[in-house]
C-alpha cells in the first residue's frame, strides 16, 4: 500500500495535492484546515496502516507510534521505524516504514521525505523503536 503511493509529493505555491490531504481526511482530521506543508509523515503512515486493516495511532505526531505495536530488534520490511528530530529527547520525530538496514542506515519509505512519498536513508543512532 504505501509502495502504491511512491512519488506523490506536495505541491509547490498555494496549491495543495489533494492525495496528500486525503491522507488527513481518511484518518479523521480535515484535510482542507490542513496544508500539503503540514508535517504529514504520520498521516501516512496512519493511512497506510488504517487501509491496510492494522493498528494506528490517529495522531499526527510521529512519536505516538512509540504506543503502538511490539518493539522489535529484528525488523522487517513494512515494519514501523519511529525517529528522533533535532534531539533524543525532543517530542519532534519521524515515522515510516521499514525497508533495510546496514551498518550506518536505516531505508525508510515514508512520507513528507523530501517533501514526497520516497525511500530514505537515515542515521541508525536516530532510532527510537522498531514495531
Amino acid at each position: 500500500m504505501a509502495l502504491s503511493q511512491y512519488g506523490v509529493k506536495e505541491t509547490p505555491g498555494l496549491r495543495d495535492n489533494p492525495q496528500i490531504l486525503s491522507y488527513f481526511d481518511e484518518i479523521g482530521f480535515n484535510g482542507s484546515k490542513l496544508h500539503d506543508e503540514t508535517a504529514w509523515c504520520s498521516a501516512f503512515t496512519n493511512w497506510v496502516a488504517m487501509k491496510c486493516g492494522y493498528s494506528f495511532s490517529g495522531k499526527l505526531n510521529a512519536r505516538s507510534w512509540l504506543n503502538i505495536g511490539e518493539s522489535t530488534s529484528n525488523p522487517q520490511p513494512g515494519d514501523v521505524v519511529i525517529l528522533w528530530r533535532e534531539k533524543p529527547d525532543s517530542w519532534k520525530g519521524h515515522v515510516g516504514f521499514f525497508i533495510k538496514q546496514n551498518k550506518n542506515f536505516v531505508y525508510v519509505l515514508g512520507g513528507n521525505q523530501r517533501n514526497s512519498v520516497c525511500i530514505q536513508a537515515y542515521p541508525k543512532h536516530r532510532v527510537l523503536d522498531f514495531k
